[in-house]
C-alpha cells in the first residue's frame, strides 16, 4: 500500500477525538487534521511528535489533511487504523495468507454477518472463509504490542459474531495488522479490556485462528512482510 505525498509536520494537540493540530514543517503554519482513530492512541500522540500528513483536494471532504504517521519514542507507527485493511488484503491477495487465499482467489469486502455486524473480508471457499481486522499501534515495550488500546465494546461484538459462524460452519479468522515498527509480538490487552480478551478466549477455544501482520512501514507506505500464527491467548 502506497501512500501520497506526505506533508510533515509537529503534533500539537488531538482533541474531540478526531481532530488534530499540525504545525507544518515547511513554515506555513498550523493546520488541523483529520485523525482517523478512535482509539486511545497510547504512546503514538506525545506533544511536539514528528507527524506526516496526506493532502486531499476532493470538495466533498471537511477537511483536507488527514494524520498518517507519528515517529514515536521507540519507532514509526501509522495512525490512520482504516489503513490496516488495505495492508491485509495486499497480504491476502499476495499469498501471504496460504492457508486463507491463494493469489488471484476472489475475495470480498465488508460481508455482513449476524445482526448488524460486517466482517471486512469474505474468502468463498468449500467452508467459507470470514476475517476480521484489527490494526495494533500500543506498544507496551520490548517489541510487545497489545491489542485494544481502549475498552472496545464493538471488537468484542465482533468476536462473537465470530464465534457464532464456527457454530454455522464456518471458518473464522482474526488478523492483528501490525502498524508500529517496534513491535514484534502481540497480546490482548487484558488490562484495558478484560472483557474483550476473555471473548478472544472463548473464540480461540471454540476455533477462532488468529494471527499477526508484520509489516515495513516507511513515508512511502506500508508493505506486509511476515505472517505468524498465534496458538494460544498467552496467559
Amino acid at each position: 500500500m502506497n501512500f501520497p505525498s506526505l506533508i510533515e509536520g509537529r503534533l500539537k494537540s488531538r482533541y474531540k477525538r478526531f481532530l488534530a493540530d499540525v504545525e507544518l514543517s515547511d513554515g506555513d503554519g498550523t493546520v488541523c487534521a483529520h485523525c482517523p482513530n478512535t482509539g486511545a492512541m497510547t504512546g503514538c500522540q506525545s506533544d511536539n511528535a514528528p507527524v506526516w500528513l496526506s493532502y486531499h483536494t476532493n470538495p466533498a471532504r471537511k477537511l483536507p489533511w488527514t494524520w498518517e504517521l507519528v515517529n514515536t519514542d521507540t519507532g514509526l507507527a501509522c495512525i490512520h487504523s482504516a489503513l490496516a485493511n488495505r495492508v491485509v488484503e495486499e497480504g491476502l491477495r499476495g499469498g501471504y495468507f496460504p492457508g486463507l487465499a491463494q493469489p488471484g482467489q476472489p475475495i470480498k469486502r465488508e460481508v455482513r454477518l449476524g445482526k448488524g455486524s460486517r466482517m471486512d473480508f469474505f474468502v468463498p471457499s468449500e467452508r467459507g472463509i470470514f476475517v476480521e481486522v484489527k490494526s495494533v499501534t500500543l506498544h507496551l515495550g520490548g517489541g510487545l504490542g497489545a491489542f485494544p488500546d481502549a475498552i472496545s465494546l464493538r471488537a468484542t461484538k465482533h468476536l462473537q459474531e465470530m464465534q457464532n459462524a464456527l457454530q454455522e460452519g464456518y471458518r473464522a479468522v482474526l488478523v492483528f495488522c501490525v502498524m508500529h515498527t517496534a513491535i514484534d509480538r502481540v497480546i490482548p490487552a487484558a488490562d484495558i479490556d478484560p472483557t474483550y480478551s476473555q471473548q478472544l478466549m472463548n473464540a480461540m477455544e471454540a476455533g477462532l485462528e488468529v494471527c499477526a501482520l508484520f509489516n515495513d512501514i516507511t513515508l512511502d507506505g506500508i508493505y506486509p512482510q511476515a505472517v505468524i500464527r498465534l496458538e494460544s491467548c498467552w496467559t
